[in-house]
């Protein structure tokens, strides 16, 4: 199988608010994939989220558009290196103004936390330690 990216398409109401928010979690973007309507925040060398301002996001699909505060429309998990970057980084996006939706979960080979961005998409970040699988 050949190397694959992932682009994960998520709409959102303010472009700028969004750029700051990510910003602050220490995200940079692609200003070759970014513009007015569009930022291309970069994630990982293969993993970019299109942060699509609605009406742009629109062209893309006949479907109304989730209200991501009412409904969950996808859960995106990112791995960490290690607990402590998942608390890291969700202390800043509570800083930068984003939401906790639920607490943390501790299975001991795995923990995870999620926060909310602006728009209300929820991101989960985990780091998972399989020395410590059962059974392992």
């Amino acid at each position: 199988m050949r190397h694959q990216q992932i682009f994960v398409n998520l709409p959102i109401k303010d472009l700028e608010r969004t750029r700051r928010f990510y910003s602050a979690l220490g995200y940079a973007f692609n200003p070759q994939f970014s513009n007015d309507q569009a930022v291309a925040m970069i994630i990982s060398d293969d993993i970019y989220a299109m942060l699509l301002v609605e009406p742009f996001f629109q062209t893309f699909t006949p479907k109304a558009i989730a209200d991501a505060h009412q409904t969950t429309e996808v859960l995106t998990c990112l791995s960490c290196e290690s607990r402590a970057q998942v608390d890291d980084l969700i202390a800043k996006a509570k800083a930068a103004g984003g939401t906790i939706p639920r607490e943390p979960q501790d299975m001991g080979f795995m923990y995870s936390q999620a926060y909310a961005d602006p728009d209300g998409h929820i991101w989960e970040l985990m780091h998972m330690d399989l020395s410590q699988f059962p059974g392992a």
